[in-house]
This record gives C-alpha cells, sequence and structure tokens, in this order.
C-alpha cells in the first residue's frame, strides 16, 4: 500500500493557537500513525498554490511538543482567497486564465496529499469549503478537516475558537501598562482599541480580565494608585448602541472625580458610522481582498477619541491597539487544553475520512465534533444580553 500523505497550513492573521495546533496535529499523527509522511505548506494557501511546503521529518516530529511553549505560526501565514481570482493573479499565485480552486487541486495531487489541515479562522476555513466542495465535485480522492482560529471568537457554528481565550488575557496585561500612563498626565483619556470587526466578545472578555485584575489587585489607594483611576469606565461593542452624548455625560463625571477615563473598544464599533460619514464625503474605503473594510486605514479608536475628547475636557489623549500583541502570544492552559481536544479529533476524523471543522458544535449542544463545512461561516455576534457581560456593565456603571 502506498504511503499516505498529510498535509497541513495555517492562515489568515495570527492567534494564540496557530504554534500549537501545528504541534498538536504532529503528535497525533506520530503517536497514531506514525509511518504517514507529513508535509506543511509555507505561507497559507500561497504556498500551496506555489508549491512550496517543508517536510515534517523526524526530528520536528521528536520535538513538535516545543512548539506549545510559542506564538505565531512556525509555517507562516498569508490572506489568500482562492475564488478571487484576481487577486491572486494580482499576487502572482497563479496565471492569468486559471482557477485557482484548480491550481491548489492539481498541486494537492502532484504531492500526493490525502489529508489536508487548514487552521484558521472564517475566510481560511469558508476557503476550505470552497476547496473541499471543488474536490468533491471534480473527483480529487482527498479529505480536508480544519480547526477553527480566531481571536475575535466569531465563526458559526463555534462555540469558542482556539486562541480566544489567551487573546482577551493578553489584552487584559496589555492595558495594564497602557493604563499606567493616566499618571503621567491630568485628565487623561485613554483609548484601548481591541480586534473584533463585526463581533464584540473579545472586547468584553479584555474588559472583563482587566476588571477582575483591579478586583484583586493590592492598590495603595493613594493619589493616583487607586482601582478607580485604573479601573474601566467604558466598554464599546458593535451589538450595542451607542448614545455618544449620554455616555460623554456620564464619563465627564468619572474624569472630573479621578482625572483619568479608559474605555476599551472594538475596532467593528462605530464602523457603519465611520464608513457613512467617508462615502458621504465622497472618500474611497479602503478593502481588503475579502471585501472587509481595512480598520488600520479607517482608524476607529483615533474616531472614538475625537467624538469623547472634547465632551470629558481631555488634556491628553492615547489610543492603543492591543490586537498586535495579543494575537502573537503562546496559547495558555484553557486554550492548549482546548487545542488538544480539538487535534486529537481532528486527526481522528480525518483518519475516518470526515472533511469539516473540528470544534464545540453550539447548534449541536457544543458537542465536539466535524461540523459541515456548509455550516461555516464568518461574522458570528456576540450575545451582549449574556449574564457576565450583563453583570460587567452593571459593576462599571454603564447600563
Amino acid at each position: 500500500m502506498a504511503q499516505k500523505t498529510v498535509a497541513m497550513l495555517t492562515a489568515g492573521g495570527l492567534a494564540p493557537c496557530l504554534s500549537s495546533a501545528v504541534g498538536g496535529l504532529i503528535e497525533r499523527y506520530t503517536e497514531i500513525a506514525p509511518d504517514m509522511r507529513i508535509i506543511a505548506y509555507r505561507d497559507g494557501y500561497a504556498g500551496l498554490l506555489k508549491g512550496d511546503w517543508t517536510e515534517v521529518d523526524d526530528r520536528i516530529r521528536a520535538e513538535a511538543a516545543k512548539l506549545h511553549a510559542f506564538g505565531g505560526s512556525p509555517i507562516g501565514n498569508s490572506r489568500v482567497k482562492l475564488t478571487n481570482v484576481e487577486d491572486c493573479e494580482k499576487r502572482g499565485l497563479v496565471k492569468p486564465g486559471e482557477n485557482p480552486l484548480h491550481v491548489a487541486a492539481e498541486q494537492l495531487t502532484r504531492d500526493g496529499v490525502d489529508i489536508l489541515h487548514t487552521i484558521g479562522g472564517d475566510d481560511t476555513n469558508t476557503a476550505a469549503a470552497d476547496l473541499a466542495r471543488y474536490l468533491h465535485d471534480n473527483d480529487y480522492p482527498l479529505t480536508v478537516v480544519g480547526l477553527p482560529k480566531t481571536i475575535d471568537n466569531d465563526v458559526i457554528p463555534i462555540r469558542q475558537s482556539l486562541g480566544a481565550w489567551t487573546a482577551a488575557e493578553q489584552g487584559a496585561i496589555f492595558a495594564r501598562n497602557m493604563i499606567a500612563e493616566h499618571t503621567a498626565n491630568p485628565r487623561m483619556l485613554t483609548v484601548h482599541e481591541v480586534m473584533g470587526r463585526n463581533c464584540g466578545w473579545l472586547t468584553a472578555a479584555t474588559a472583563r480580565a482587566h476588571h477582575e485584575w483591579i478586583k484583586h489587585a493590592h492598590f495603595a489607594e493613594w493619589e493616583e494608585n487607586a482601582a478607580a483611576r485604573w479601573d474601566v469606565h467604558g466598554v464599546y461593542v458593535p451589538e450595542r448602541p451607542l448614545d455618544i452624548t449620554r455616555e460623554a455625560k456620564r464619563l465627564r463625571a468619572t474624569m472630573d472625580a479621578h482625572g483619568s477615563v479608559n474605555l476599551f473598544i472594538s475596532e467593528g464599533a462605530g464602523l457603519s458610522e465611520i464608513v457613512a460619514a467617508m462615502e458621504s464625503e465622497g472618500a474611497e474605503v479602503p478593502r481588503d481582498p475579502f471585501g472587509h473594510v481595512q480598520l488600520d486605514k479607517v482608524n476607529p479608536g483615533k474616531w472614538f477619541a475625537e467624538q469623547f475628547a472634547a465632551q470629558l475636557g481631555a488634556e491628553k489623549v492615547l489610543v492603543q491597539k492591543s490586537g498586535y500583541f495579543a494575537r502573537s502570544a503562546p496559547a495558555n492552559e484553557a486554550d492548549l487544553a482546548l487545542i488538544r481536544r480539538c487535534t486529537v479529533h481532528a486527526v481522528d476524523a480525518a483518519m475516518r475520512g470526515e472533511s469539516g471543522v473540528a470544534g464545540q458544535d453550539e447548534e449541536r449542544g457544543d458537542v465536539l465534533r466535524t461540523i459541515e463545512f456548509d455550516r461555516i461561516k464568518g461574522g458570528k455576534r456576540f450575545d451582549a444580553s449574556a449574564d457576565w457581560f450583563a453583570d460587567l456593565l452593571s459593576e462599571l456603571g454603564q447600563d
């Protein structure tokens, strides 16, 4: 019998799970199918289209456990949409007139791949779904099993995406040092912009993690080393309406009392208002190959700061983004445990020839299973009515 080949790739933005997930897949195959060949495509789907891969040799197999201690991806990432032919041509990944899905299928065939693991968010796994559908419809014998990565925790119907818990924890660590800057200036407005285009889960979870740290930190309660000055004063997510005038009035009282205001803002909060304003002025809204508004160019945090600064009488404004800090961290204990469960399931499913995404299916009682590709979607909304979030807002005096 011919030796079977497993391929893997990581794609999209980073999350605190990619390195560990790669390590976990290698460990599981080494444990139950040590004779299977493993390769990894470099830089995500770009590597697949170019046929650029690296062999997982005996040395890497023996040291795969070391990958759990690191962030980033050991095999590189890129943002490539296989159905965006124009972008793939522009980047030189396919020749003019070629179908990227066909190019990918042919490359997988040339490389003798029997199983493909994709590790990424909704874009990565919808791309995997497109590829799996193309392979099936065109009689390419291949099993595709994805793993759900996104710090936004916004993949339908995944209960908990890999890396999201860690990102919230790391965002809170970032906030501690950033918020300390309020002691350098009187009447300071600090805006902590957290990743989350359509989903406010990460912003809410990061704010909660910081607020819980405030509860247990041992402040001297002297002058500016006081819990009230370091705490979260406002949390804004895309799923909740925002009355800026009303909030500014509430926050002005906080500024007057404590000399500082600290806001946690999802990068997607207020985005529709910003885009509408840009379009009304005739400005071009920058978008990426997936059609998403390029948030780094729109700069929602700066917009929020401008809305509040004058009304709060702020003398200094600081806008900081924790996204790159948070998403590049190694997985914490909670995520490591979830990654382990999901990678074991993904390998076992692949060995059964079962395609889909390995994750907790919240539409099937949160059972860890191989979720059908056609049910995987992006744009999952954060449940802003969740008890833990309502409790957080109540404790902060924000209703």
